[in-house]
């Protein structure tokens, strides 16, 4: 019997973890019908960490909260015992606009009010994703949906998003302190930006948000200004610590006033999945995302996803929808081959179309390539490698 296990992150705009898990376990039986394929989705902190918690047992856990301009929002974290799983994306992501990005003013408060809720119903440790965010308002939001506020010299709450940073010139965080007393807040986070200057949160990602050039400058400078009163507030300036710019800013919030420990985030969803039990007779892993490049090898789910099973001695190749990296950086990351559906569809329109129709048929060219019987080894091995 040989075992296959597929770990692979979404392809955006295509297919989720699960689909791409599906289609890949359908190709692989069409091919080796007696081959046994399990599936851990996997993500890197962004869009998908909430569905790659519940697949490895967590609860999904439902609650309402402020979306990333103000509108209710319907999201979830997940549980595990003590430990609640909080996806900033569902909650504040850009997929929660209803009318287009909103530079200036979104805000990251409805994934603090998540954070809240999991915290007020016992929850201990929190992991919190930060991938895939819609604002640029230095975390100011998440503070305030955990208990802080923020004032203008008026003594008047201030406005959201980074252009309420403008007007913030106090803070008040007992109500925050209390909440997290005796909680722990790790941050799952892929980037290693300052929060200011011209690698900083606003520069690097403010366009991806929707701001021109003059919006971007605005924000840099109002993010500068609630990094010196928050130095001012802790007696210490972690703008330029690597991942203080993540999430608009979120992860400088996080490391000043949460207390928060940044990791990789994929190396922390896979310890939550408990991927490493999952290699355990493991024959191939089949990794993926919907585009190879170099950001995959900066911390991205199949470069993680590859090293771990490296260290157990397991072979890994990658799907996806279109590939940018040679054989040998993909050998170097520790992925023995890739295979895209731009090589079997050039029309990306139906690769994105018919993205898992086509990876069925990928699938089935992985196990003629990767897997043999076992009958067929003189030294009764399962796997060959294949140079593509």
């Amino acid at each position: 019997m040989v075992r296959v296990l597929v770990a692979s992150d979404k392809f955006k705009g295509s297919l989720t973890a699960a689909e791409v898990a599906a289609a890949v376990s359908a190709g692989m039986r069409r091919g080796r019908p007696d081959v046994v394929v399990d599936a851990i989705p996997v993500a890197d902190g962004g869009d998908g960490t909430l569905a790659a918690a519940a697949s490895a047992g967590f609860a999904l856990v439902p609650v309402r909260v402020t979306g990333p301009t103000g509108e209710p929002v319907e999201t979830s974290y997940a549980r595990r015992d003590d430990i609640a799983v909080v996806e900033l994306a569902d909650a504040s992501g850009l997929a929660r606009l209803p009318d287009g990005p909103d530079p200036l003013r979104a805000s990251s408060l409805g994934a603090g009010q998540a954070m809240a809720a999991a915290i007020d119903a016992g929850c201990r440790r929190i992991v919190l994703g930060i991938g895939g965010s819609a604002s640029t308002d230095g975390g100011a939001g998440l503070l305030c949906g955990l208990g802080a506020r923020l004032f203008t010299v008026a003594g008047d709450p201030v406005g959201p998003g980074g252009a309420g940073l403008e007007e913030v010139t106090r803070i008040e965080v007992d109500q925050l302190r209390r909440r997290l007393e005796g909680v722990s807040v790790t941050v799952a986070c892929d980037v290693d930006n300052p929060l200011t200057g011209p690698t900083g949160a606003a520069a690097v990602y403010g366009p991806q948000k929707g701001a021109d050039p003059d919006q971007v400058r605005r924000l840099d400078a109002a993010l500068g200004r609630w990094a010196s009163l928050v130095a001012s507030f802790t007696g210490t300036d972690l703008r330029g610590r690597p991942g203080a710019g993540a999430a608009g800013g979120v992860g400088f919030a996080a490391l000043a006033l949460l207390g928060a420990e940044l990791r990789s985030g994929i190396e922390l969803v896979l310890e939550l999945v408990d991927f490493a039990a999952g290699l355990d007779g493991v024959a191939l892993v089949v990794t993926g995302e919907g585009a190879l490049d170099e950001q995959t090898l900066n911390g991205k789910a199949p470069a993680g996803v590859a090293a771990a099973a490296a260290r157990a001695g397991v072979s890994v190749v990658a799907v996806c929808g279109v590939n940018e990296l040679d054989p040998d950086r993909l050998r170097a990351a520790g992925i023995g081959a890739a295979y895209a559906l731009t090589d079997i569809e050039p029309d990306r329109q139906r690769c994105l179309r018919d993205g898992a129709a086509l990876l069925e048929q990928i699938a089935e060219q992985i196990a003629a390539d990767h897997l043999i019987k076992e009958d067929a080894c003189a030294d009764g091995g399962m796997l060959t490698e294949v140079t593509r």
